[in-house]
């Protein structure tokens, strides 16, 4: 988590090689308490725009996060923080990614549609945002 512009703006960076493995017994249970703590954890520090980072690179398939979980998420996420949020940057993003994007895009709003971005490489979100205040895990870098 990081700041850019007059200091209140937050930039969120979810790494998603950390998430559970899908085949976790209690999965259902630890992503909804997840998503949970997030949506705690972003209504806590979002007082005006943020944006959030979406690390994909070093992910397995079995870890990523469900079209269904990430469906409820955004209808579950209130309307100031959907409005604040200024960009949704996914990094290194796979095949899969853009597909479920492409196939979804219909079905979710266009000024959320508009906010989506790929970046293919560290070196290109470097130009898009301040990474002083960023980690980026080593397996991400790697």
């Amino acid at each position: 988590t990081g700041y850019y512009g007059d200091g209140m703006n937050a930039i969120i960076v979810f790494a998603a090689c950390f998430l559970p493995d899908s085949s976790r017994t209690d999965y259902n249970y630890v992503m909804e308490n997840l998503f949970l703590y997030v949506i705690s954890t972003l209504e806590l520090m979002v007082a005006e725009d943020y944006m959030i980072v979406y690390l994909n690179g070093a992910t397995p398939r079995r870890r990523m996060p469900g079209l269904g979980w990430m469906k409820k998420c955004y209808q579950m996420i209130d309307r100031r923080l959907r409005k604040n949020l200024k960009s949704f940057i996914i990094v290194h993003p796979s095949w899969f990614i853009r597909t479920i994007l492409a196939v979804t895009r219909p079905f979710i709003s266009s000024k959320f549609s508009s906010k989506i971005q790929y970046v293919n490489t560290l070196a290109e979100l470097r130009e898009m945002i301040p990474m002083e205040y960023v980690h980026i895990p080593d397996s991400i870098v790697k």
